[in-house]
């Protein structure tokens, strides 16, 4: 007997068996699928390297710095040894300004000619010229700067259009992902490192930080340099170091693309950046601000203060917790700081706050806050003295009479409650409260004597509330405080 034949043709072929060698390759074209969407370590980066390397420069600068003018001697006027030391200097004649000179990178982002870099390299250049991947150099001029970022525009004029590359989305790029940073560490060229996106979000010491950590090696003269993605993209500019010696030690951070493509294009377009301003000063929303307030969740943009400027037009007043800027979810203040800045001047958005539990939306006309840097919060009514104090909540608290006032240094106008003490041992004094700041609010409403904040304790417990939120200044600067009613 002959055995059967494991082919399967058309003219043999049951509909059962049709339909398991279809869900068979379907199979297999699924898995190939996933396999091509899942990037693996690559098995080179020379392509992408040998594809972007044109467009990552070197970036020389040259300072002139001023000759000496102080005196030069060491030695004590009318030492054995003075006439010595004044030949040995005066052998070299005066002293002359000399050049300084120092190295960084940038890279191409348009064939005419415009070159990013980090401001830190550039700044109070005399001169800037640029070295080419193929090896010609070019000088550049300065478009412009944006301190704040850190990001520096520059011009070079090439008789052919320039290799350049593109920015990518900065907010796509995830833990993980596969980065690679070029320019030239250490002055010794060009150079290529690879590694991994660390994290993300990380903030500095600037109040628009966004930066992108990497352990792609990062060296001095990398600054200004370019941070890829595996698409050639540029997702960050690579800016600084975490190091205890000068060294990559694989803690980098380069300010993210969806940053810097915005203060390029103002620079571009302007020379000089134009960022959003709403004219609030904010604070995070903590747990006991959110359970004073009744929130429920401690989400969100705490309005402090609202001086003259968009938001007061608008309505916007100390107390509010901002939820919604723009059609945006608002989850704290730093974020809240950068929705802002990149939203276009003269822009009319709608702002959602939360005022007393329930939501407002409110139409701001943003203003610029380059030209809003000097604004002066508004002014209170004078209140009327009041001699006596108070011990609630920790505090030793008094009206604020001209002579506290005065001692103080207190605006005419300002209405509120002095600081006279606070106990050591108390919340009040773990939270920051010290003498010498005023207390403006209780309950978010206006007090000015000592009656006005006992009827808001009294009130904040008949409600059944476990803290009460206060609004301090201290040395002109008002944030909120939450403290506990079980210390009063």
């Amino acid at each position: 007997m002959k055995p059967q034949s494991l082919a399967l043709t058309q003219e043999n072929a049951t509909p059962l068996r049709l339909f398991w060698l279809a869900s068979l390759s379907m199979i297999l074209i699924v898995s190939q699928s996933l396999m091509a969407h899942a990037r693996g370590a690559p098995e080179s980066f020379a392509d992408l390297a040998e594809r972007i390397s044109p467009a990552v420069v070197n970036i020389t600068t040259s300072t002139t710095v001023a000759g000496r003018t102080g005196p030069r001697g060491v030695v004590p006027e009318g030492s054995p040894f003075e006439d010595f030391f004044r030949e040995f200097q005066d052998r070299g004649g005066p002293d002359r300004p000399r050049r300084s000179s120092a190295l960084g990178s940038g890279f191409v982002i348009s064939e005419d000619g415009f070159i990013v870099t980090n401001n830190h390299v550039i700044e109070g250049a005399d001169e800037i010229t640029i070295e080419f991947f193929e090896g010609f150099e070019l000088p550049a001029t300065l478009v412009g700067t944006d301190p704040n970022t850190d990001i520096a525009l520059l011009k070079v004029e090439a008789e052919r259009p320039l290799i350049y590359v593109k920015f990518g989305n900065s907010d796509t790029a995830r833990v993980g992902d596969w980065v690679m940073a070029m320019g030239n560490p250490l002055g010794q060229g060009f150079s290529v490192s690879a590694g991994i996106v660390s994290a993300r979000n990380r903030a500095l010491s600037g109040t628009y930080d966004d930066y992108i950590q990497t352990d792609a090696a990062i060296n001095r003269g990398n600054s200004g340099g370019p941070l890829f993605n595996m698409d050639g993209e540029v997702i960050g500019v690579n800016t600084a170091i975490l190091s205890p010696n000068g060294g990559s030690i694989g803690i980098g951070f380069s300010m993210a693309s969806n940053v810097v493509t915005n203060v390029v294009g103002q620079l571009q377009e302007f020379g000089e950046t134009r960022r959003g301003w709403l004219g609030v000063r904010i604070q995070d929303v903590s747990d006991d601000v959110a359970d004073a307030l009744e929130l429920a969740e401690a989400k969100g943009a705490l309005v402090s203060d609202v001086p003259e400027g968009p938001a007061l037009e608008a309505g916007v007043a100390a107390g509010d917790v901002i939820v919604s800027f723009d059609g945006i979810d608002v989850e704290d203040t730093r974020q809240l700081v950068r929705i802002v800045a990149n939203t276009p001047v003269g822009k009319t958005v709608r702002v959602v706050v939360n005022r007393d539990g329930t939501t407002q939306t409110l139409k701001v006309t943003l203003g610029r806050r380059e030209e809003a840097q000097g604004a002066v919060p508004a002014a209170a009514p004078v209140v009327p003295d009041a001699p006596e104090e108070l011990k609630t909540l920790g505090l030793t608290l008094s009206p604020l009479t001209d002579a506290i006032r005065s001692e103080l240094s207190v605006p005419a106008g300002m209405q509120g409650l002095a600081i006279m003490d606070v106990d050591a041992t108390t919340e009040a004094f773990e939270k920051g409260l010290r003498a010498g700041d005023v207390i403006t609010e209780a309950g978010q409403q206006a007090i000015s004597s000592i009656e006005d904040l006992e009827a808001r304790i009294e009130e904040a417990r008949d409600e059944g509330r476990k803290s009460i939120l206060l609004l301090v200044r201290s040395g002109g600067d008002p944030r909120f405080v939450a403290l506990s009613l079980s210390d009063g």
